[in-house]
């Protein structure tokens, strides 16, 4: 039977090619060194060996090749359907260049089909004839949209041919139960065949002078290992020869994909076959440039799926496409630029659906001129990353210095057919001993055969003890930075680790090699994507990016988003920190965003496209956003419920800044299980405009006990609201009448009794005392308020500040008594470190005390410490309102911009 099948197999490929089993010189591997860039042959044909009797017949022709051909490659989407054929043929005919050279695949499906008939044939399944028939209508309703006449008529012949003779061989192996490789790729190369006949039909239809080519006859390859071939390129070149002798036209459409082994026997050229083809023509004809036709505008500099503001590469060196497409980028397959590469022929992507992008040019990377001048971004061109992997570790101290090891470990590798991806060895010291440790990166999916047979293979050792262990790592993805010389240029390798302990990344092994065209790092697969954002992000973005979440638009948080606003675009350009708000969340609504909200337009946004508030969602959203790996919320209300989720999102990875004062003024343990889960990790949580808005104050305090001084007190004025009445209540003016001018000048909370209670001073007080590490709660703190007793339960607001005159004698009275003393009120609050405790109270001071010469509502405060001690260390200015507020927490964060990647404290 299987004798049968290849004699139907040997008919039908003779019926197509009468004249292709020739005498010719034997095959040889490699370039031959008769190909230079440009050059003429005088060829005669070989007689063919199935037409013995007819006598050889010289034949005279000029071949030229060199700059004049272009070839052009297009695949199976871009010859789809018969609208993207014709898009196709007025490319080519568009081309200026003098010859064309144009290789297809398959329409979109086809080759698919094809394999698929095979399957259903050899599974004796009979629907397999109806497949068929589905193949034969699509070509049929493909070349009635496009062709007529007798261009039409000869087609439909070959078509209808070609599917009876498909009939009979899969007839066979209907019978037979099985098929040849042969045999498959004869069947599967069919649609090559038939794409290129309709292309080049509709290219003379145009009036272009065009022929085609069944490569089958030109290209022949030798099978090299598993799913690979080689091609003959001295022979090819030979039958390239002969073929152009025989059709000297200056347009050739020919099939990508298909070709034949030194036996004349039908083979593929495999995975990305039809670019395979392309390159080797492209360095068959020297020609001036191969261009691969695809969907997309040209390679990227990272998975543009994965990293949402991923940039299209205007030029690749040969090397770094090599390599991008080793590690899983979709560049080319490697094997299509080795061809081009001997003759520098550069290869061009482009998008057929676009053709105003210029594409992406890989060539020959020329030299750098004014080296001194160029950037860390020149020398990285793209990252690329391979998932679902597995880390072996072979570790010991009978591996040092002991030959063979390396060999022996991957001698048991490659017996199991596993395919080792990265090698990463080193040398560890301790105190006893030294060790030695190959670590190398495998598939999952063979990483359990691996494991078996290292253990196997070294299960003496490992029972010796010169062999510790044989570990094995899952979950991993590999993550490589490709560049031209990036290996060996200072500060690469620096930047590349230190955006990973940025994003927090952990690294669990690292191969550099000296061909300077990679890094390569292995992480957990759950942070590959992340990683991957946050390498690209400080190469082709800025040197931070930080996804910003913006909680309570109220006054201060609007006011933060208009300075944030005003600022971005300086800070990407001057100081490279990229801010990006990708979400606003209030009361009722939020406005979320994948790429940035718009914050000149931020109110209206929110108003029209606000979604219900969900702060669990909106959470969720701006830290999974798509290409930012640093994020931080931004509190700027003074919530308790939006405190409490503080530990959740630094557990997470969210750092947090806040002018709220409830977390750390809250009950004392979860302050302090909050502050312990910040300084053990590389999350921040920054709140310097919960005491004194933007002044200095909790930054001076730490500066202070870093640096190892001592504190002794503390002592303000922390109430800007507080500090404004009692600067003006002066003379004769009744405390009443100041309190309602600061309300109305909008010093005042919307209830003043909220600002004369004294708790917010508490709460500052306790946030200082807290961090100048006593355990204090907030009950500890004394509060002197200044709202008279019988008005603490008024019902309204208007109600106490009708009542609130009446009470005026009481504290005119101590501000008499004061003045007479020669001093002033002020309202402070204390911290009095030597004995632990903190207070709140209406105190007088002389009117030489620095206390006593504010004015408007300015905060002082003074620092008295070992080092400050005769003379306090004062900080003075505005300690209220929005802008001064927002612009503390503006200052936060920018230093977490700068602080990225270092411990918490």
């Amino acid at each position: 039977m299987m004798q049968r099948l290849s004699k139907t197999l040997g008919f039908a490929y003779q019926m197509r090619h009468p004249h292709s089993f020739t005498a010719l010189t034997p095959p040889a591997i490699g370039f031959s060194s008769r190909l230079v860039k440009s050059e003429s042959y005088n060829f005669k044909a070989s007689s063919s060996v199935t037409d013995v009797s007819t006598p050889e017949v010289p034949v005279e022709s000029s071949i030229v090749k060199g700059d004049t051909w272009s070839i052009h490659k297009f695949g199976g989407t871009c010859v789809g359907t018969s609208q993207r054929i014709q898009n196709v043929a007025n490319i080519v005919m568009g081309d200026s260049s003098e010859r064309k050279f144009v290789v297809v695949s398959a329409m979109s499906k086809v080759t698919d089909m094809m394999y698929d008939l095979i399957e259903k044939a050899q599974s004796r399944d009979d629907s397999y004839l109806l497949a068929l028939d589905a193949v034969f209508e699509k070509h049929k309703l493909t070349a009635l949209d496009l062709l007529d006449g007798e261009e039409l008529a000869t087609f439909l012949s070959t078509l209808t041919l070609d599917i009876n003779n498909l009939k009979a061989m899969l007839r066979a192996i209907y019978i037979a139960g099985h098929g040849t490789e042969s045999f498959s790729a004869f069947v599967a190369g069919h649609g090559e065949l038939w794409s290129a006949q309709i292309l080049s039909s509709v290219l003379r239809k145009g009036g272009v002078d065009c022929t085609w080519m069944d490569t089958r006859d030109v290209l022949i390859v030798t099978p090299a290992g598993s799913n690979q071939v080689d091609p003959d390129y001295e022979e090819s070149e030979q039958r390239l020869d002969n073929w152009l002798s025989k059709n000297p036209s200056k347009v050739v459409v020919a099939t990508g994909f298909i070709a034949s082994t030194p036996q004349n026997i039908p083979t593929t050229l495999k995975r990305d076959g039809s670019d395979f083809s392309a390159a080797i023509m492209g360095a068959l004809f020297r020609a001036r440039q191969v261009t691969i036709w695809t969907d997309v505008d040209g390679v990227y500099s990272a998975d543009p799926r994965k990293v949402s503001e991923a940039v299209i590469l205007n030029t690749l060196s040969y090397q770094e496409a090599w390599e991008m497409s080793y590690f899983g980028a979709n560049v080319l397959h490697p094997r299509t630029i080795i061809p081009v590469m001997q003759y520098d022929i550069p290869i061009v992507i482009r998008n057929i659906f676009n053709l105003s992008a210029p594409g992406t040019k890989i060539c020959r990377e020329p030299i750098l001129e004014n080296e001194e001048k160029q950037t860390l971004e020149t020398y990285v061109k793209g990252f690329a990353t391979i998932d679902n992997l597995a880390l072996v570790n072979v570790e010991g101290t009978g591996m040092a210095g002991v030959p063979g090891t390396a060999s022996a470990i991957f001698g048991a590798v490659k017996d199991v057919g596993a395919n080792v991806i990265m090698i990463s060895q080193a040398y560890f010291f301790t105190l006893a001993s030294s060790e030695h440790s190959v670590c190398f990166a495998v598939p999952e999916k063979e990483v359990k055969a691996v494991a078996k047979a290292l253990e196997a293979r070294f299960r003496q050792a490992l029972n010796a003890g010169r062999l510790s262990q044989i570990a094995v790592i899952p979950n991993c993805s590999i993550l490589a930075a490709v560049g031209q010389k990036m290996a060996s240029t200072p500060g690469v390798s620096a930047t590349l680790f230190n955006a990973l302990a940025k994003a927090k990344i952990n690294v669990r092994a690292i191969a550099q090699g000296c061909s300077e065209y990679n890094i390569t790092v292995v992480v957990k697969r759950e942070d590959c994507v992340r990683a991957l954002r946050a390498v690209h992000s400080r190469f082709y973005l800025s040197k931070t990016s930080i996804a910003v979440g913006i909680i309570g638009p109220g006054l201060i948080g609007a006011t933060l988003l208009n300075q944030l606003r005003d600022q971005a675009a300086v800070l990407k350009e001057k100081s490279k920190i990229d801010l990006r708000v990708m979400g606003i969340i209030g009361s009722k609504k939020m406005l979320l965003s994948d790429t940035g909200i718009d914050l000149f337009a931020w109110k209206e946004l929110l108003k029209e496209k606000g979604e219900k508030a969900d702060l669990n969602k909106f959470a969720h959203h701006v830290h999974g956003n798509n290409f930012i790996p640093n994020t931080v919320l931004v509190d700027c209300t003074s919530s308790t419920e939006v405190a409490d989720h503080y530990h959740d999102w630094l557990h997470t990875g969210i750092h947090v800044i806040t002018p709220n004062k409830k977390a750390n003024s809250g009950p004392l343990d979860k302050y302090l299980k909050l502050r312990a889960l910040q300084k053990q990790s590389f999350t921040h949580y920054f709140y310097e405009a919960t005491v004194g808005a933007g002044l200095p104050i909790m930054h001076t305090l730490r500066d202070l006990l870093q640096t190892g001084d001592k504190i002794i007190r503390i002592e303000g004025i922390f109430s800007g609201t507080l500090s404004y009445i009692f600067n003006n209540f002066v003379d004769t003016r009744a405390f009443s009448e100041v309190v309602m001018e600061a309300k109305a000048a909008g010093y005042t909370e919307p209830d003043p009794r909220d600002d004369l209670a004294g708790t917010d001073v508490a709460r500052k007080v306790i946030i200082l005392a807290r961090e100048c590490g006593l355990d204090l709660e907030l009950s500890d703190i004394p509060v002197q308020s200044l709202v008279p007793d019988p008005l603490k339960e008024t019902a309204s607001v208007d109600d106490f500040m009708q009542q609130l005159p009446s009470f005026d004698s009481d504290i005119a009275t101590k501000r008499q008594a004061a003045e007479d003393a020669g001093e002033v009120l002020r309202y402070v609050g204390v911290v009095d470190v030597n004995n632990q405790k903190g207070a709140v109270e209406l105190k007088r001071y002389k009117k030489q005390h620095p206390f006593a010469q504010l004015s408007g509502s300015d905060n002082i405060i003074a620092f008295t410490t070992e080092r400050y001690n005769k003379q306090p260390l004062i900080v003075r200015g505005p300690g209220a309102g929005a802008q001064v507020t927002a612009g503390g927490v503006f200052s936060d964060i920018l230093r977490l911009a700068s602080n990225l990647g270092a411990p918490s404290y």
